[in-house]
């Protein structure tokens, strides 16, 4: 099942894709992709309603971020070992957190703004997971089963507020619109082995990251059961889970963005992204 949110920015509405890629209303049904529809059990009450009974959005709207309500936006850094060897770091000896601000959080296709005083914006595709059900203390074999689904991230990032302001990433990572995720929710029925997942992204159509979720160092189930012994995750909860090499701060010449590019990525079974970058 993909289900999605719709709509002017702030004001989208639930929806599921039918096979056919329509777009269905859901808002008879439930008032957002959030919470407790996350849970198995709204999950599955989703799943039993027949797409053909739903209203057809028949316009081609705005898609919003896949869910709603986000309470905490979680990131892992350098977990591809290439991906660190490329930023002059060694690979880590646990999973390596920070926090994006969930006001970074867009659309897939939205602009991505260039902050004010910003020499190097830069990009990184990402696996994104959300949680449907609070997860506290839980083991590696049990960590898949707290995952309600898992979307695209694009993990905008600026290096230099990133590494040179004082203190952690947060302020390279969090300007707006630094954080679009989806266009889908894709629920792990439908992804099969979530560690075996191709994924790229060009900008202006030239090819810049290629890679496999199956080369991450910590897997999906080893960084949800690491971060529930620290912090107990709740359904919304979104956990971006690295990115392969690639990004522009690992180029020779580093290479950066500026307004008026074009970014598009995607996963297998995900979807796409389309961006366009624009000053702030």
């Amino acid at each position: 099942m993909k289900l999605l949110r719709y709509g002017p920015r702030g004001q989208e509405r639930p929806a599921m894709l039918d096979e056919d890629g329509g777009l269905r209303d859901l808002s008879a049904h439930v008032g957002d992709i959030a919470g407790d529809v996350l849970s198995p059990e709204g999950l599955a009450a989703l799943a039993a309603l027949d797409p053909a009974s739903l209203p057809l959005v028949g316009e081609t709207p705005r898609i919003g971020p896949c869910v709603g309500a986000v309470g905490k936006f979680l990131c892992i850094g350098l977990n591809y070992a290439d991906h660190a060897r490329e930023t002059g770091a060694e690979p880590p000896a646990e999973p390596v957190l920070f926090a994006k601000a969930v006001s970074a959080i867009c659309g897939p296709d939205d602009d991505i703004e260039i902050p004010r005083g910003s020499d190097q914006t830069d990009w990184e595709v990402e696996l994104g997971v959300v949680i449907g059900t609070r997860a506290k203390y839980v083991t590696e074999a049990d960590a898949l089963g707290h995952v309600a689904g898992y979307c695209l991230v694009n993990d905008v990032s600026e290096r230099r507020f990133q590494f040179e302001h004082c203190g952690q990433w947060t302020k390279g990572k969090s300007h707006d619109t630094f954080g679009p995720i989806g266009p889908w929710l894709v629920t792990p029925d439908e992804i099969g082995d979530v560690q075996a997942l191709d994924m790229w992204l060009d900008v202006d159509g030239d090819r810049r990251q290629t890679g496999n979720t199956r080369t991450m160092i910590f897997s999906v189930a080893q960084i949800i059961s690491h971060l529930s012994q620290f912090m107990t995750l709740q359904p919304g909860d979104v956990i971006a889970t690295g990115t392969p090499p690639g990004v522009g701060f690992g180029m020779k010449p580093q290479t950066f963005l500026r307004a008026g590019q074009t970014m598009t990525l995607g996963i297998a079974g995900l979807g796409e992204q389309r961006q366009k970058t624009v000053q702030a």
